[in-house]
């Protein structure tokens, strides 16, 4: 029955169905067919939302809104254009490295391609650079945000599998400074091939101080939210509701730019985004559930295991699977879906559930940028007014920083695993 259910699951989802109705049609079905009470339906998925991590998700997405409405993303944008804008590849250097900050306040990669790709995206056009690779710059940064503190995905991986959230967010530091450094890098050698423009003079110390000044105490948010977390003052939850009321202090109080109309738009998108997540968090709870009663999970560890019982040859195994369903599923989805089978195996087999967990989610991030699906890919094509085929086009030389920062932090499991090390 475990079988049909995932069948039905794939035929709904293929022939169209929203995924929360592909999920829950099957999963209703089940318990109607083997004669379940139906009062299980609400149990399990009211279950599944009674958990204080997921809290942090609606603040964090509310913090991403205010940033946007109340000007913080443009002062950070100049604070990072003062600061690299002469550096080969001026404004898409600009782009990445602020991708980098933003991230650190909002958690999510739709989030920074709303907010700070519409800035990054006009201003690169402006400069001279072509629509398709300012475009695939601002796609690519974006994929940061989910691994670097605060990352919603992270958390939702972590409510799942019952890790540390702290760990998870601390370990996905040290990764996204690498595919930062590494896409700078092919931005660089992309600008100096094409001989794209960038600042004609390198920023005096004053020119450094004056645009660094406005954008201090939005530079200081994720700073405060790390050392709390890091040193054990609050939870990721508890730093997620900080982070939320310095964001209004600094934007109404320093910034001046916060009105009321903006605090109201900012909670109407904030429900609907955070709306959009739960229901299919609790969905995919019911699913799992049936699942964990038809033993899927153990017929998959038992037969995964049979192939291999290494852990790197394990993990080549997720990455590839990761990749798969990220090209349709996504990542909230995925990770509710797949990961509660997948996990199991791999930490039996002696895979650190942590560095688990910073794999599948970039390699998952990664799939919004891979088609059919990619959510990144038609948002960013309708900000830049360009076509998926332009997109792509531009994105390819990407892919490979992309590829490069998921093979690093899959076979170099000490570089994720050495700043959680410190608080174990």
């Amino acid at each position: 029955m475990g079988i049909a259910l995932i069948i039905g699951f794939l035929a709904l989802f293929i022939l169209g169905f929203p995924v929360v109705y592909s999920i829950l049609i099957p999963s209703i079905g089940y318990v109607l067919i083997e004669g379940f009470p139906s009062g299980l339906l609400a149990q399990r998925i009211t279950y599944a939302l009674d958990s204080f991590p997921l809290v942090a998700v609606p603040i964090f997405i509310f913090v991403g809104n205010i940033m946007n409405l109340a000007g913080v993303t443009e002062r950070i944008f100049r604070f990072a254009d003062t600061l690299v804008g002469r550096v080969p590849g001026g404004l898409a250097q600009v782009n990445i490295f602020s991708s980098l900050i933003f991230s650190g306040m909002s958690g999510a990669a739709l989030a920074d391609v709303g907010g700070l790709g519409k800035i990054e995206i006009e201003a690169m056009r402006k400069r001279g650079f072509a629509a398709p690779f300012s475009a695939a710059v601002t796609a690519s940064s974006a994929v940061v945000g989910p691994i670097f503190p605060p990352s919603i995905p992270l958390i939702v991986y972590g409510s799942v599998t019952s890790v540390s959230i702290v760990q998870l967010l601390i370990a996905g530091i040290v990764p996204a400074l690498i595919c930062i450094a590494l896409l700078m890098a092919t931005a660089a050698v992309l600008a100096l091939r094409g001989n794209m423009p960038r600042a004609e003079r390198r920023p005096t110390l004053g020119e450094v101080l004056s645009a660094l000044l406005p954008a201090l105490p939005a530079l200081l948010a994720p700073v405060l939210m790390i050392a709390g977390m890091m040193s054990g003052l609050f939870t990721p939850t508890e730093a997620a509701a900080v982070t939320a009321g310095y964001v209004l202090l600094v934007s109404g109080v320093v910034y001046r730019e916060l009105t009321w109309a903006h605090l109201w738009n900012a909670m109407l998108v904030t429900l609907r985004s955070t709306s959009a997540i739960l229901i299919i968090v609790a969905a995919a709870s019911l699913f799992g559930w049936i699942l964990a009663v038809e033993q899927i999970p153990q017929e998959f560890a038992g037969w995964i295991l049979q192939i291999s019982k290494d852990p790197l040859v394990l993990l080549l195994i997720a990455n590839l699977i990761f990749f798969a369903v990220g090209m349709f599923l996504d990542s909230t989805t995925a990770t509710l879906l797949v990961v509660p089978v997948i996990a199991p195996p791999m930490v039996l087999a002696g895979v650190d559930p942590v560095h688990l967990g910073i794999v599948a989610i970039f390699n998952l991030m990664i799939g919004l940028l891979t088609p059919p699906m990619g959510l990144s890919l038609y948002l960013i094509s309708s900000i830049a007014r360009i076509s998926l085929r332009q997109l792509l086009w531009a994105l390819i030389p990407f892919y490979v920083p992309l590829l490069t920062t998921l093979a690093i932090i899959t076979f170099a499991s000490d570089l994720v695993l050495w700043l959680p090390g410190m608080l174990r």
